[in-house]
């Protein structure tokens, strides 16, 4: 990576724009519509940005009175957010907040997830929140210990919760029935389900993923990593898994059987430093990357190929995001320092 180092602001400099918040970036997301994008901050606010102008003034929204714990792009528009003042808050992309639900004072909503059809998730503790179409609570799915992480399959139609020693698997508009349990020891944390539905993955406590196909529960244990793993990201059509927590991209294969017994391809390594966090394109197989130092660039799998997006030196990524139509990027650090970068023909 170090010989695109000196020209790495480029993109940026010339495409985008960066911004110091003052607070660690714990999410960056694009609304569904493409037409805003979010930074959600440990001190509570929100910067929205519209994505028609990116260089303009970005909104700057009072949301949680405390920090944001997490943010995702809402059901069709805008944003959801929780928070540890237990408020799960609507934000439009005109930054107006609504207060979706309050889920008591003194409770962190850890987790939230949104799906198109309309369903919505929120996290406390040990219990999961599911809320309908309408926006109201229809059902609360416990669990053994503390949820690490909510994803919803790509139809809605199932719920995966990571927690201690494995995964719950819900069928989500089912007002009752038990969960199917994934079981493996230890403490897992995200989830995420493959585009195709196949698949379950989690991030562990330990420097680990795994995962399960669903067809039989045969296992996949993915390990070897230098830390633990903070990102993971599936490409457009379910072929790879992209994951941080090596000092370069790694990436499994989830075609042609699936990653059991088959190596890994390392993308974009070699300078040691750790690579933070991954998000592949919406279409084509190519893979953003935050490392360490802050560096921020764009590998493309098929042919290695590198394209640096925004230098080192503002601090560990800690959130990055595509836009829908797979033309911008946002990324932000823990120090607090921001970026948003057009990467379309103009």
């Amino acid at each position: 990576m170090s010989e695109t180092v000196s020209d790495a602001d480029f993109l940026l400099t010339s495409r985008g724009k960066g911004d110091e918040l003052g607070a660690w970036v714990i999410g960056a997301a694009f609304s569904r519509d493409g037409k805003a994008a979010a930074f959600a901050l440990g001190d509570g606010t929100m910067r929205i940005a519209s994505t028609t102008d990116i260089t303009g003034e970005w909104n700057k929204v009072e949301v949680h009175d405390g920090a944001c714990l997490s943010m995702v792009p809402d059901v069709s528009s805008g944003f959801l957010s929780g928070g540890d003042d237990g408020l799960v808050a609507r934000v439009a992309n005109d930054g107006k907040v609504d207060e979706f639900a309050k889920l008591g004072t003194m409770k962190w909503v850890d987790n939230v997830a949104a799906h198109p059809d309309g369903l919505r998730a929120a996290s406390v503790g040990k219990v999961v929140h599911l809320f309908g179409k309408d926006g109201t609570l229809f059902r609360k799915l416990e669990h053994p210990s503390s949820v690490g992480g909510i994803a919803f399959d790509a139809k809605g139609k199932r719920v995966a919760v990571a927690h201690y020693n494995g995964a719950s698997l819900w069928f989500a508009n089912s007002k009752d029935g038990s969960a199917k349990v994934l079981p493996w020891k230890g403490s897992h944390q995200g989830v995420w389900f493959s585009p195709d539905g196949t698949h379950v993955v989690t991030t562990m406590q330990e420097n680990a993923l795994h995962g399960w196909r669903l067809a039989d529960a045969q296992d996949m244990r993915m390990s070897g990593y230098a830390t633990k793993i903070k990102s993971v990201s599936f490409t457009g059509k379910g072929r790879w898994l992209a994951t941080a927590g090596a000092d370069c991209i790694v990436l499994w294969p989830f075609f042609a059987g699936g990653p059991m017994g088959k190596p890994p391809v390392e993308l974009a390594g070699g300078d040691g430093v750790l690579c933070t966090q991954v998000a592949c394109h919406p279409q084509h197989e190519v893979v953003a990357a935050g490392f360490d130092d802050g560096l921020v660039l764009m590998a493309e799998i098929g042919s290695g190929k590198v394209v640096p997006v925004a230098a080192p030196g503002r601090g560990a990524i800690s959130a990055l995001a595509w836009n829908p139509a797979g033309t911008q990027i946002a990324f932000g650090t823990e120090s607090g320092f921001a970026g948003l970068v057009d990467l379309s023909k103009r």
